[in-house]
């Protein structure tokens, strides 16, 4: 079976929409909706290794008890991942580091009591990089073995794009859900900060940066559990996207070089919807976006050098890579930390008007395909500029490169309009399923 003939059967094994809407006609079970995610677990833990734990006896007893139960709306008898740092009654929050070991959460986090109320029914904790940051779990790319799925949602995106599950919760602070979307080749939604999707029971780096997200296979998808956690559950309204969407184009190369095969599909995904009706807008990218990442970097190293300054005690027991984080942090002046959040609302004044005049920003999600190797999760600085704003953003998956490896595309949405920035995702990802 090539790797097209595989993306194209775990789509239809683990689409929430058809999982959803098979449960609601009568011909699958909560029970069998499990059963079948535990059972392609099994098949491709060994080689992609996304799970920290699994409870099985937990997810399959829960699913049980709904089998027979009144059906509590679309996500009724879905399974779901949730990453280490989010709190599971029950389970440990690890937070891929020796430091948490065996701390069991006595609650679920709000989002996780959330999707339970609604049907949904958690498999377990998926892998994270250290405390969100860059140090590299065991996670493999599902496309690739030898490549790297991203981070630090790696074992969230990972599993939806293995087909294990069709719902996971991530998390960013950088680039931690953005860029694993894009190279596992699964849509991803990164909340507005502040936004619906509570962050209380994460365990945070940056209280000024950190947003919840979540992860599906399409984003009709995410549309679908993003419509069902945020208000009343109900079937999707018919997506309605404006007829002359406007959209203003970021080639993200003030920041990093971005590959050819990244910049064509970029290009073919803008010339695709203006030859469906969208209307292009210019703006100045490099006067703003270079500014943007150096005052991320400013504010999350100040914050997470304080949320974390009990770890911060035990050097030995932390990545290089998270001492190095820590130790710019605490050497951060205060004022320097003012003036860093001083750019951001500064800026926000500039990118809200933007968006007052544009349907969505497009551009790439990360800078290629996955890279090779398993010791880094590549460059989030493609996130950065938008994670610092507190914006919504959303990877649309559908196209390849040559090397058939996923690229995802990028669009920064109007933080209250996120329903409409998925109606344009799924849009903009039904002209995108072709190689570049």
């Amino acid at each position: 079976m090539t790797i097209a003939d595989e993306r194209h059967q775990g789509d239809v094994e683990s689409s929430l929409s058809a999982l959803a809407t098979r449960m609601d006609v009568g011909d699958l079970l909560p029970s069998e909706a499990v059963a079948g995610a535990l059972e392609r677990l099994d098949r491709t833990e060994p080689s992609i290794r996304a799970w920290v734990r699994v409870d099985r006896e937990g997810a399959l007893d829960a699913a049980r008890a709904l089998d027979h139960a009144p059906r509590r709306g679309v996500l009724h008898g879905i399974p779901f991942g949730v990453k280490d740092i989010i709190d599971l009654k029950g389970l440990p929050t690890e937070c891929g580091s020796p430091l948490r070991r065996g701390q069991v959460a006595d609650d679920d986090a709000p989002l996780v009591a959330r999707l339970r109320e609604l049907g949904a029914i958690p498999l377990g904790k998926t892998v994270t990089t250290e405390f969100a940051y860059f140090a590299p779990g065991p996670t493999r790319n599902p496309h690739r073995r030898s490549h790297t799925p991203g981070g630090s949602s790696s074992g969230s995106a990972a599993a939806v794009a293995a087909g294990v599950v069709p719902l996971a919760l991530g998390s960013q602070t950088a680039g931690s859900l953005t860029r694993p979307a894009s190279y596992c080749g699964v849509a991803g939604l990164v909340a507005p900060v502040g936004g619906p999707l509570d962050t209380t029971g994460f365990a945070g780096l940056s209280h000024t940066l950190d947003a919840a997200g979540i992860l599906t296979r399409t984003v009709t998808d995410l549309r679908l559990a993003y419509l069902a956690l945020t208000g009343p559950d109900r079937p999707a309204d018919p997506v309605r996207n404006p007829e002359r969407p406007r959209l203003a184009v970021w080639p993200g190369t003030e920041l990093i070089d971005i590959s050819d095969d990244m910049q064509t599909a970029v290009k073919y995904t803008v010339d695709a919807a203006v030859a469906e009706g969208a209307e292009l807008v210019d703006f100045d990218w490099p006067a703003l976006t270079p500014l943007l990442v150096e005052a991320h970097g400013t504010v999350m190293a100040y914050e997470a050098s304080r949320a974390l300054a009990l770890e911060g005690q035990h050097p030995t027991q932390l990545s290089t890579p998270l001492n190095d984080l820590l130790a710019l942090g605490r050497n951060i002046a205060d004022d320097d930390y003012r003036d860093a959040l001083a750019i951001s609302i500064r800026a926000q004044g500039e990118i809200m008007a933007l968006l007052d005049d544009v349907d969505a920003i497009i551009g790439p999600a990360a800078p290629g395909a996955a890279p090779e190797g398993l010791s880094a999760t590549g460059s989030p600085i493609l996130s950065r500029p938008w994670q610092l704003l507190g914006l919504p953003a959303l990877t649309v998956p559908g196209r390849l490169d040559r090397q058939d490896m996923p690229l995802g595309i990028q669009l920064i949405g109007h933080p209250d309009r996120v329903e409409q920035l998925l109606s344009l995702g799924i849009c903009i990802e039904a002209s995108s399923r072709r190689p570049v």
